[in-house]
């Protein structure tokens, strides 16, 4: 008999200042299903790699015309190297590695209730006032091309050879990241068994 039960992943991403409590983003995001698939395969593997490592940002998303359209490219979830459009800036978000630079506030963390067939990874990543080096003192830039007006971002997985695989994507509006602001990453990957 064969098992034809499944496993759905989804994810939602919340971007904010954790301060004023104001939302920029809100929205639900891509899952590049095959990266996704080696990520959980080497992970249950005990391989040394697959898990969520880093959270990447990016500004190649979107354009915006003179008169202020949006319009947003087609997130990357295919091909096993796949990336952001224009990658700007990586922040670790694993809290157990000696890479993350503040595991308090940049961290994983699992949420499951017993009885469900869905388990939450929610991961947390904050840009701080003085981070990333470079940016501008106010959000007040007109250029969506600043390396630090974000319009899209993922998640990568941990590979020993550098560069993790890409296995989320998000595109959204711009949001400038200045040095006058903080921005709270909430990225939250469902795992459900799509049997019981």
């Amino acid at each position: 008999m064969q098992d034809t039960n499944g496993v759905l992943v989804q994810g939602h991403i919340k971007i904010f200042d954790p301060e004023s409590q104001k939302v920029y983003i809100d929205k639900r995001n891509a899952i590049h299903y095959e990266n996704m698939s080696l990520a959980l395969a080497e992970s249950l593997a005990n391989a040394g790699e697959g898990f969520i490592y880093e959270m990447s940002f990016g500004n190649g998303g979107t354009s915006v015309d003179p008169t202020g359209i949006i319009t947003y490219l087609t997130p990357n979830s295919t091909g096993t190297n796949a990336s952001l459009y224009n990658q700007t800036y990586t922040k670790v978000v694993d809290d157990r590695s000696v890479n993350n630079t503040d595991p308090a506030r940049n961290k994983l963390e699992t949420r499951h209730v017993s009885g469900t067939n869905y388990t939450d990874i929610v991961v947390s990543c904050l840009l701080d006032y003085g981070e990333p080096n470079g940016q501008d003192a106010f959000d007040t830039a007109s250029a969506t091309d600043s390396p630090y007006v974000f319009d899209e971002l993922g998640l990568r997985s941990y590979s020993n050879s550098g560069t993790g695989r890409l296995i989320t994507h998000v595109i959204f509006h711009p949001v400038q990241k200045s040095l006058n602001r903080l921005i709270q990453i909430d990225y939250t990957v469902r795992v459900q068994s799509l049997a019981g």
